[in-house]
């Protein structure tokens, strides 16, 4: 059974950081391409940060230069740092696959609220 689990979320001020976790069960993981995702009300969900199974990664402009995605093949994990953050990153966030159109079941999220 596949089982994605994200923790690490909370209330932060404005310029803080945060760092996110996504425990994956049930895939071979190093195998994917991963991405966070996060989704605010009334929204789409997008997506901020991916990571190729080789170890490359890319963001969304609007994060670019403040998070960092990585991954830890051997604990079946991957993390976001989210370093200055700003209230227009609040929002509930998510992991799944990236760069495919085949999502695997998308877990609870972890909110994330940022003060100005």
């Amino acid at each position: 059974q596949v089982q994605l689990v994200e923790s690490g979320g909370g209330l932060v001020q404005s310029g803080g950081s945060l760092r996110l976790s996504c425990a994956a069960s049930g895939i071979i993981f190093s195998l994917y391409d991963m991405g966070w995702y996060r989704q605010v009300p009334g929204k789409q969900r997008e997506l901020v940060a991916a990571i190729t199974s080789g170890g490359s990664s890319n963001y969304a402009d609007s994060v670019k230069g403040r998070f960092t995605i990585s991954r830890d093949n051997a604990k079946n994990t991957l993390y976001l740092q989210m370093n200055s953050l700003k209230p227009e990153d609040t929002a509930v966030y998510y992991c799944n696959r990236a760069f495919s159109a085949r999502r695997l079941d998308w877990g609870q999220g972890t909110q994330v609220t940022v003060s100005s």
